[in-house]
């Protein structure tokens, strides 16, 4: 079971009916009932759906429970998600998939574009051919016994097995937007629920530790949030239940784990920016259909990297860099195109076409950094509920689960004719995921990465002692928040350049409005990339070719800075560095960053690579992430 919530801290926690958000004279917030409220569309509501919607009918047709919210007709169901379809998701996907086969014993890859059965799986442990990494000793004598053993063709060392931990054959290949897509279209065809994209959620509303719906992000406002012509007030959706899956950095879950704080020893400090692409292999590529490449060791050695070959000659790559490695310039567009020329690699892609491109952050906390799961009138789902099994590298399947759990659950209290409260959300939710596989592997993996707070080396031998053992062994290591252990750049670059340097090239890109980081990776020995207009193009390119959409008129920005003073006097400015859309930028005039919301891709990097705390203490950084419109909309990536 659960912590008890009564136990969280309560402070700031107000409905938020009685906000300060005053409405204009002449205007009142609108107000709908509905039984089921769902903030996210991903695989995890996709499991809650489909496997309530398969449940709500009875054999004779007739509903197994009558709707509170509207007396004689069945519960009324509504997922509300940011975006603007349902194929929105930015993943390619290797999953043994079981959650889903139980939710579809009959699934038939044929029909989902781009799914296919793994045929062929390897790990690559890659040298670095350039000489630019900053590997450490451990990393570097093994490198130079590589070479001298013949064992490092092409700079790359195929591991002579995979450990059944990180084995995913047999499994299938999917394309997240293209899945959750198909998923949508099952669980509309059942007429049990519906799904309304491109209508963002601004938060809960709480009535002291009782979630009793949710609330619409205002529209017809300026950049602030100003009312304007046209304004509209979010309206007010009431619920019995509210289903939060919004992922690890959706308004509502964040909220819920301000305002009710997280379990005794947990966190949700770990995570990291997944920049993926989706190409069209160039003709006679040698990689099959289903094959499977997972890398590690560069272009830094805390990054990992995955390629994953789908039907048709097209492949799904990309990189995942991690917050605990500690740079300030953590720049995964320009780390991605580095990765991609690696000769092992290039020989493959070279000649190859972007399709689409994109990057979300991924919640790498796993189990510890799962929150209260459920209170009175709310449960959590997917990754934003700790879902992420951080030894295998798996979230999707384990997310899927977490909702179907979820699914089970509600459709026992609704034929019980019992209310969704934290007690009964605990004895059925709760405890069928205490019992499950999910709870059982998420506990194995628990401490896995502990070691990577020590140092990438330390953190790989603690990911093998976790696996091997089952969890009973794990490397040490004690998280600490990103203000907390992000460098300086002058202490990040000691040894290479003078202070004297890093303000010259600090005053230099500030002026032209640029990010840092090309400046300072060059100027370490990594080479400019030589664009070919179709495979390697610039970051503002990729957007474009990626599939941005323009971010629709009358809705605020939903990233700000709180503490105008810290960014003044913040130097490292990560979350320009960070920035997966280059949405951020250099404020040439001094003060809080610039933002462009035509170019934010909603991946939400900026939250936790802010190197400045918030002013209000905690967890909390110095930018602040609300809902939001626009984004990414490619159902292939």
């Amino acid at each position: 079971m659960t912590e008890d919530i009564a136990s969280a801290p309560t402070e700031g926690v107000s409905s938020t009916e009685n906000s300060s958000d005053e409405l204009p004279e002449g205007f009142e917030r609108q107000r709908m009932d509905v039984d089921i409220a769902c903030v996210g569309f991903g695989p995890a509501m996709g499991g809650f759906l489909h496997t309530l919607s398969q449940g709500l009918t009875k054999e004779d047709g007739s509903p197994v429970a009558e709707s509170k919210a509207m007396p004689g007709m069945p519960p009324q169901v509504i997922c509300y998600e940011r975006a603007d379809d349902t194929g929105f998701g930015v993943s390619g996907v290797v999953t043994k998939a079981r959650g889903v086969r139980a939710s579809f014993p009959d699934l038939d890859l044929s029909q989902i574009p781009f799914a296919t059965e793994v045929t062929h799986e390897e790990v690559l442990y890659l040298l670095d051919p350039i000489g630019a990494s900053r590997r450490p000793f451990a990393l570097r004598a093994g490198d130079k016994v590589l070479k001298s053993l013949g064992l490092a063709k092409e700079y790359a060392y195929k591991l002579p097995f995979i450990p059944e931990f990180l084995r995913k054959e047999p499994g299938v290949l999917l394309s997240m937007g293209q899945f959750t897509q198909w998923a949508a279209a099952q669980i509309m065809a059942q007429g049990q629920a519906q799904i309304w994209p491109g209508t963002p959620v601004a938060g809960p509303i709480l009535d002291d530790k009782a979630v009793a719906g949710v609330r619409l992000q205002d529209q017809g406002v300026d950049k602030q949030g100003k009312p304007e012509a046209g304004f509209m007030p979010g309206m007010d959706i009431h619920a019995q239940l509210t289903v939060v899956g919004d992922g690890p950095v959706g308004a509502v879950g964040r909220k819920l784990d301000q305002t009710l704080g997280m379990p005794t020893g947990h966190h949700s400090r770990e995570w990291a920016v997944g920049m993926k692409m989706v190409v069209d292999l160039p003709e006679g590529c040698a990689l099959k259909e289903g094959t499977v490449l997972h890398t590690l060791g560069y272009p830094e050695p805390e990054i990992f990297g995955f390629l994953y070959v789908y039907p048709g000659n097209v492949a799904s790559l990309g990189i995942f860099v991690p917050s605990w490695m500690d740079s300030p310039v953590r720049t995964a567009y320009r780390y991605l195109q580095h990765w991609m020329q690696h000769p092992t690699l290039w020989k493959h892609l070279k000649g190859g076409r972007m399709r689409s491109w994109g990057a979300k952050s991924l919640q790498e906390s796993g189990r510890q950094g799962e929150p209260f799961l459920v209170g009175d009138g709310f449960a959590r789902i997917g990754e934003g509920s700790g879902t992420t099994n951080v030894l295998t590298g798996a979230g999707f399947d384990e997310a899927w689960t977490s909702g179907a759990l979820l699914g089970i659950s509600v459709l026992e209290l609704l034929r019980e004719d019992k209310p969704f409260t934290r007690e009964n959300l605990e004895r059925t939710y709760v405890r069928r995921r205490r019992e499950s596989w999910l709870e059982r592997e998420a506990k194995i993996a628990g401490k896995s990465r502990d070691g990577f707070q020590m140092g990438v080396v330390q953190g790989l031998i603690g990911m093998a002692l976790s696996g091997f053992t089952e969890g009973r062994l794990n490397a040490p290591g004690v998280s600490r928040k990103p203000h907390e252990r992000i460098p300086s750049l002058e202490a990040y670059y000691a040894g290479r350049f003078t202070v004297g340097e890093i303000e010259s090239i600090r005053r230099e890109c500030t002026a032209k409005g640029l990010p840092l980081h090309d400046a300072l990776m060059e100027r370490v020995g990594w080479p400019k990339i030589e664009y070919d207009g179709q495979l390697l193009v610039s970051h503002q390119d990729a957007l474009l070719m990626g599939g941005k959409v323009q971010a629709p008129a009358g809705y605020r920005d939903h990233v700000t800075f709180k503490s105008l003073a810290t960014c003044e006097s913040c130097e490292a400015r990560v979350c320009i560095e960070a920035c997966s859309g280059q949405a951020i930028s250099a404020n040439p005039e001094g003060g809080a960053p610039l933002f462009d919301r035509e170019k934010c891709v909603h991946c939400g990097a900026c939250i936790w690579n802010c190197s400045k705390p918030g002013p209000e203490g905690g967890e909390s950084a110095n930018v602040d992430f609300q809902a939001g419109a626009g984004g990414l909309h490619s159902a292939e990536n």
